[in-house]
């Protein structure tokens, strides 16, 4: 940890710019992370009953676009502490 201090004092950055860094980089996995299981579920979802493909795939939209939400909300967040 000291070694980490003394890089960032001699870069001119701080921890809170490595800890905005981590916070982006986290919050955009996390989405990409749940995005993606909500489509394999989906997919699987249709495989097993594809009578009911309409109603899967706009639930599976839905939840997509609230889970993107929430992540471009951490990432404007965390662009603030910049």
């Amino acid at each position: 940890m000291e070694l980490l201090s003394i890089l960032l004092q001699a870069t001119g950055t701080g921890l809170n710019v490595l800890g905005a860094a981590l916070g982006v980089g986290f919050a955009v996995l996390g989405a990409g992370w749940g995005i993606g299981k909500i489509g394999t579920s989906a997919m699987e979802g249709i495989a097993r009953q594809p009578e009911a493909a309409g109603d899967i795939r706009m639930n599976m939209i839905i939840s997509a676009a609230l889970i993107e939400g929430v992540a471009l909300f951490a990432v404007v967040v965390c662009g603030f502490i910049l």
